[in-house]
């Protein structure tokens, strides 16, 4: 008995070597891979090349506030449906479909709070009965991008709440020290540009560990980082998010506009 059990073990593992190899999934190209559902999920990598090549409409499918707060580069966000609970919260398709001039086969990929998030699952549900098409769902949502290295964009709106209300963010000035001298957001520290330099544990962003300019003892505090245009924000941003910080949101204005928005 136990021979004909080895046998056929050995029978197996020559069978597998001899199949072909199938390349094994990386985390960027995982899905949930929910059955029964209307509309195909899309991967983190396919996300970012949705967003890169500007395939398809990307949508927050949560409410505006949250989508202030912080938001996937590039994704659009619309109105609540009117009359329905905060526990049933859903977009407003009509809204939608002003937004993409009533084009019913225009690309779409909807995402929210994650695998266990509903929103993007019911919009993706009312967009099919309006008659949309072309519907797909980014289901890991903002946290898993969040945790694969994505950084996300707070608006006016979310950085006025922040600065108001949030007494533990931490903000980051990526502008020159002179012109952070001379005068920054409330609380703000600096982290210039110039010296951030490609790579883990390397020049200003490695400094900035070392002396508490960045918060090392809870890597879940929400960062915001502004500069002077952008681009500038959002290199240090993906700078800071890749040693290891989860919650890294940039301002996507210039400088001049985020003092105006931390105004009260």
């Amino acid at each position: 008995m136990t021979l004909r059990i080895v046998l056929s073990a050995l029978t197996l593992l020559g069978s597998a070597a001899a199949a072909p190899v199938v390349p094994a999934e990386t985390i960027t190209q995982a899905t949930l891979g929910e059955t029964g559902q209307k509309t195909e999920e899309i991967s983190t990598e396919e996300l970012k090349q949705v967003l890169a090549d500007k395939s398809a409409t990307v949508l927050d499918a949560r409410p505006s506030r949250e989508f202030a707060m912080s938001h996937i580069p590039g994704a659009l966000n619309v109105a609540a449906k009117p009359g329905v609970a905060m526990s049933a919260y859903v977009s407003d398709v009509a809204e939608i479909s002003r937004l993409l001039d009533g084009k019913k086969d225009a690309p779409l990929v909807l995402y929210c709070n994650g695998p266990f998030c509903g929103k993007s699952k019911r919009l993706a549900d009312e967009l099919l009965a309006a008659g949309f098409t072309d519907v797909r769902r980014y289901q890991l949502g903002i946290p898993v991008w969040r945790a694969l290295g994505g950084v996300t964009v707070i608006e006016p709106e979310g950085l006025q709440h922040v600065i108001a209300d949030d007494r533990t963010a931490v903000l980051i000035d990526v502008r020159e020290a002179d012109a952070f001298r001379a005068g920054s957001l409330p609380g703000a520290r600096n982290i210039p540009r110039s010296l951030v330099l490609e790579g883990k544990d390397v020049g200003e962003v490695k400094r900035a560990k070392d002396d508490g300019r960045l918060p090392m003892e809870d890597h879940n505090t929400r960062i915001i980082v502004l500069g002077g245009d952008p681009g500038m924000a959002r290199t240090v941003a993906e700078a800071i998010t890749h040693e290891a910080f989860q919650n890294v949101a940039y301002f996507a204005g210039t400088y001049a506009e985020a003092k105006a928005a931390a105004r009260p």
